[in-house]
């Protein structure tokens, strides 16, 4: 893998992230690393809020403040827009 392919996050992980957070998970930096190697959550959430109208809660915790992404209880999960990588997770693709 060349280094500037490290700047993007692979579609795994950006389905890892929509599937955990439909599920009701919070997430954080931690677990994603731990569960999917995934080095980039906070681009992964930036672009769902951003590019995709995700409305995803932050909350900061602990003594490092460790940012946890939820998504917000009673959003319309049926009128959330997918990422292409995550589409078979919305049962689209």
């Amino acid at each position: 893998m060349a280094n500037h392919d490290l700047a993007f996050s692979n579609g795994g992980q950006v389905r890892w992230t929509c599937k955990a957070l439909l599920s009701g998970r919070t997430l954080n930096h931690e677990t994603a690393i731990r569960e999917v190697r995934a080095h980039r959550l906070a681009a992964i959430i930036h672009r769902l809020i951003h590019k995709y109208d995700w409305p995803i809660d932050t909350q900061y915790t602990g003594p490092e403040n460790t940012a946890e992404y939820k998504l917000r209880p009673g959003c319309d999960r049926n009128k959330l827009r997918f990422p292409p990588s995550a589409l078979k997770t919305a049962g689209r693709g």
